[in-house]
């Protein structure tokens, strides 16, 4: 039974989704904001997350296309040594974003909080989201709950061996997505007052 749930909640996640995704630059429709749902830039090894480096590629290229004006980084900064919104701002700024198109949001602690805070805090209903295909259909479900009109840019993929566990535990966060949404009713952590994106 327990499988049978597992595999029906990522049917419908990925079913109702699947035409929101875009692989290629050139085709996706262009938006004011583009929301980079964040991941620590090293592995625990130490060595560079190449989640993290696919993402701020990608959000260059969506800048450099024209198909995104502003950023939105959502990501963890719970502990004083961790903060993934900086981290992707200095790559972003290194990669040529001009600072002024940039918004960190710091309390981005799960998929759910990003996406939600990206509507309930910034005020938008209508985003390119930016992340991994496994994870990016997830995230464009969430939206979808919430009545936001989004779409999403594929980052890059990472080789099998640095992202098997990940892809393996993303079946049961889309089951955990349905449950939060439906079921449980859940809300971020955090909400706080809305934050004016000037344009």
């Amino acid at each position: 039974m327990s499988v049978l749930i597992i595999f029906l909640c990522n049917l419908w996640v990925v079913h109702s989704t699947e035409q929101q995704v875009y692989y290629d630059v050139n085709q996706v429709p262009a938006k004011n904001i583009a929301l980079v749902l964040g991941t620590s830039k090293y592995f625990r090894t130490g060595k560079p997350n190449l989640f993290f480096h696919n993402r701020i590629e990608a959000a260059r290229k969506l800048y450099q296309k024209g198909k995104a004006k502003f950023f939105i980084l959502s990501g963890d900064n719970s502990l004083t040594y961790y903060n993934e919104p900086q981290d992707m701002k200095n790559a972003l700024v290194k990669a040529g974003i001009p600072d002024s198109v940039i918004q960190l949001d710091y309390a981005g602690f799960r998929t759910f909080d990003s996406v939600v805070r990206s509507k309930k805090v910034f005020d938008q209903t209508s985003v390119i989201i930016i992340t991994q295909e496994f994870h990016i259909y997830r995230a464009l479900f969430i939206s979808n709950y919430y009545g936001m009109n989004s779409v999403g840019f594929v980052a890059e993929k990472v080789e099998m061996k640095h992202s098997f566990y990940t892809k393996t535990r993303e079946y049961l966060a889309r089951c955990k997505a349905v449950i939060d949404l439906y079921i449980l009713k859940k809300k971020p952590k955090y909400l706080g007052q809305k934050i004016q994106i000037k344009i």
